[in-house]
């Protein structure tokens, strides 16, 4: 699978690998050297920093302990020169500290512990350089599509307004991404938001699934009353509830729940007090940890995994069985079936004093009935062969990593919509596209 011919993604890739152990050198260049990577090795963060400065490198891979120059220093010099590259951290230790450390100096992509499983350190760096790829023809997707605009602006200037309004739009949604990337060095809850990407990233989940619940959680609270405090604490936890999946197979976690056997049931459900093991060890999230091994509790006492009853079950907690649900319902990860929004909120109110908190229950309602891009009656699911120009986009486009391709309130262009045909044959994976109707 991982052969230069089936991996187009490998050819002319460089990978700069950086351990002062010789053996574990020699044991990636045995695992990597017939992939078809262009493979460079260095025993120290000096020679590291010596090889980027005379060769064009793709990806990092460094080991997190070395003398003089420890990895948490390299990968942040190699960030502030040579910010393109994607930085891996190769640990053998599990110090904590020392791990956010070099996430937040070297703006980690992905960290890999010792002993590495050789199938899935191959799957990170692969995954890391498609990422890096889609980064780029975003970037080439978005500069096209302003040019264009100035183009139609130039042909008709009645479409000036709009054209600028787009302009405007697409020019906010980068400041938002370089603001995050700036904020990522000293801000905690930033940091806590890439741990949550890359949960997703690893256990192949629905694209944004975790964003989502904590953006509805942060809502939701807010109707509630919840004070800031505690709120920041659902909202850490919606971010983190599935870190516990780590582990699973993707047979488990892309196998709709109601269509698995009970004994891998129990498997999925264990997750939850997993990922609050994971977490208990970190004084902040230990709050949070809480809140996401009770998240697959059930008012009625019959949940899992300390058959709590009703108001035993903590509020935040409480938030996230509802919220947690009604996005799988219409994601189709948690019924054999994908639910609409309007079967999702019957679902919500049949199982309301069993499985959920009555008022939550309600509160959520409220809140979804004023969110008008997810009413079935304004929007339509299509396939990019159905799609032609002048078509508005009415949900973000991502892909299956959550990488937004393009935002909401896009509209099509006939060279876009080819581009996005492209990427589903390049990547044999399908977009499922919503469309404002008119």
């Amino acid at each position: 699978m991982d052969r230069t011919p089936d991996n187009p993604i490998a050819q002319q890739r460089s990978l700069l690998f950086v351990d002062d152990e010789s053996n574990i050198l020699s044991s990636l260049r045995r695992l990597f050297k017939p992939l078809g990577y262009k493979l460079f090795f260095a025993n120290s963060g000096a020679a590291g920093l010596e090889i980027l400065e005379q060769q064009s490198i793709d990806l990092i891979v460094s080991d997190m302990r070395m003398p003089e120059m420890d990895g948490a220093d390299f990968l942040g010099r190699a960030a502030r020169k040579w910010p393109d590259t994607i930085r891996l951290l190769l640990t053998g230790h599990s110090d904590m500290a020392t791990t956010i450390k070099a996430i937040n100096s070297g703006q980690i992509y992905y960290y890999i512990s010792k002993p590495w499983d050789e199938g899935h350190i191959k799957v990170v760096i692969r995954q890391a350089l498609e990422h890096k790829f889609l980064q780029n023809e975003r970037s080439r997707l978005l500069e096209l599509t302003q040019k264009q605009n100035e183009e139609l602006a130039e042909l008709n200037t009645g479409l000036e307004n709009k054209v600028l309004q787009r302009t405007e739009e697409l020019r906010q949604t980068m400041d938002k991404l370089k603001d995050a990337h700036n904020a990522l060095q000293n801000n905690y809850d930033t940091t806590i938001r890439v741990f949550s990407s890359f949960i997703e990233l690893s256990e192949n989940a629905i694209a944004g699934h975790s964003h989502r619940v904590a953006e509805m959680a942060d809502g939701l609270a807010t109707r509630m009353g919840i004070n800031d405090d505690y709120k920041k604490t659902i909202i850490h936890a919606a971010l983190l509830h599935d870190i516990g999946k780590l582990g699973l197979p993707d047979s488990l976690i892309n196998t709709p729940f109601k269509s698995l056997k009970p004994r891998d049931q129990k498997k999925v459900l264990e997750h939850a007090v997993i990922g609050q093991t994971i977490l208990m060890a970190l004084g902040p999230l230990q709050q949070a940890s809480q809140l996401i091994r009770g998240h697959h509790e059930r008012f009625d006492g019959h949940g899992y995994p300390d058959k709590l009853v009703g108001n035993e079950i903590p509020m935040g907690a409480r938030i996230l069985s509802v919220i947690n649900d009604y996005d799988a319902l219409i994601s189709g990860t948690l019924e054999t079936s994908v639910y609409s929004d309007s079967r999702a909120r019957e679902y919500l109110e049949e199982n309301k004093g069993s499985r959920y908190d009555p008022a939550v229950v309600d509160a959520f309602i409220d809140l979804l009935s004023e969110i008008t891009d997810i009413d079935d009656t304004t929007m339509t699911a299509m396939s990019t062969n159905d799609l032609n120009q002048g078509m508005e986009v009415a949900r973000d486009i991502l892909t299956r990593n959550g990488l937004l391709l393009l935002p909401k309130g896009f509209v099509l262009s006939q060279k876009t919509i080819e581009q996005l045909r492209y990427l589903e044959k390049k990547y044999a994976t399908t977009f499922t596209i919503f469309i404002h109707k008119s």
